[in-house]
């Protein structure tokens, strides 16, 4: 079964409304495939490995959260670009994709998404476009709280715990590269804020206000959403959907 190019990019404008949010590049159809669509391959970004494992799989269609194109950045077709958008060209394949939208959705999306991994139901948002989340939990402490988010993710955490050891009662979180939302987590109340990154003057910050602040890799908190959103649509389509998860320390 397959669908035209246009009514899948309908569908997913739909659903995750990207009119609603002031982005730093173009979210929706990037790079424009042939008309019908029946195989959609996900992913975080929209790599060259990503791209050489969807041709493999004979993908009409990539959906990612990590698109090419950027606000600032160079726009000749060179070296790393070139080498992306020729395959995507020469296999006819369509590159969909949505950055905040995808971050923001409240079922499907990225934050929903973690939360949901780590067994936290969101009851409040916070933070510019309302991206971040924040949830009523129990741990006896901040180190209690990273070794959980360290097990469901699969990988190691950065921690740096105030001084003095609290429980953690409010936990607060946006995936990827949040750490700029740290003060309106705390200004949302909460004990600790996880997040994909960490940038020095968090460290400070945190041993100041007595905050907690958890970084568990920009990739990892954010291999979610791109799946979730992909599967739902090509469920309501009858689609093939593969998710492939391109390994991404950072």
């Amino acid at each position: 079964m397959s669908i035209s190019r246009d009514t899948l990019l309908q569908s997913l404008d739909a659903l995750l409304q990207p009119e609603r949010f002031k982005d730093y590049g173009p979210n929706g159809l990037q790079v424009e495939g042939k008309a019908q669509i029946a195989r959609i391959v996900s992913g975080v970004t929209a790599s060259r490995a990503l791209i050489d494992a969807a041709i493999a799989q004979q993908a009409d269609a990539i959906f990612v959260h990590h698109g090419l194109f950027w606000r600032g950045q160079d726009g000749r077709i060179t070296g790393w670009m070139k080498q992306r958008l020729q395959r995507l060209l020469a296999h006819d394949i369509s590159l969909f994709a949505y950055h905040l939208p995808l971050d923001a959705h409240p079922q499907w999306g990225n934050n929903a998404c973690l939360g949901q991994a780590l067994g936290w139901a969101a009851d409040a948002r916070f933070g510019e476009q309302e991206l971040g989340c924040v949830a009523s939990v129990d741990y006896p402490s901040a180190q209690a709280l990273a070794a959980h988010i360290e097990r469901v993710l699969g990988r190691s955490a950065t921690l740096v715990v105030p001084p003095g050891a609290a429980p953690i009662r409010r936990v607060a979180w946006c995936s990827g590269g949040a750490q700029g939302y740290f003060e309106a987590a705390i200004a949302a109340g909460a004990d600790a804020f996880v997040t994909g990154e960490i940038s020095e003057p968090q460290a400070h910050l945190a041993r100041e206000m007595g905050v907690a602040f958890i970084a568990a890799g920009h990739h990892a908190t954010e291999r979610y959403g791109a799946p979730a959103v992909a599967a739902h649509v090509a469920a309501l389509h009858g689609l093939e959907h593969v998710f492939i998860d391109i390994d991404n320390p950072a």
